[in-house]
């Protein structure tokens, strides 16, 4: 093998390496939205449509803000985390439960209520 053929292999290799790695990132992610919209829309767990219009969601409530364009408001996923952590730290007279500080919700459910609520 040529020195050419070496490296355009090793590209090609690199190349689909990468790919991969993207597919299964965009895979991964699709499942953590798909996850956290069951978590958000369980009235046992998230109950988000209890005070907020989601869409897809039935018997929405309006105490909260309709939960669109979650990009938009929450450019930084940490603080879109943080406000579903405890509310209370932004705003004490918030009637938004602290889902993380009270233990309704487990820290991977939180991720993934994280993730679907971003992706709206």
């Amino acid at each position: 093998m040529t020195i050419n053929q070496v490296t355009s292999r090793a590209l090609s290799i690199l190349l689909i390496s990468c790919i991969s790695i993207l597919g299964g990132i965009s895979v991964a992610n699709a499942d953590a939205v798909s996850d956290g919209k069951k978590v958000a829309f369980d009235r046992k767990k998230g109950n988000c449509l209890t005070c907020h219009m989601i869409a897809g969601g039935s018997l929405a409530g309006n105490i909260g803000p309709p939960l669109i364009a979650m990009k938009a408001r929450f450019p930084n996923k940490a603080d879109l985390r943080a406000q579903i952590w405890d509310p209370t730290h932004k705003n004490p007279n918030t009637i938004m439960p602290p889902f993380g500080m009270h233990r309704i919700l487990t820290e991977k459910e939180i991720d993934l209520v994280t993730e679907y609520i971003l992706s709206l």
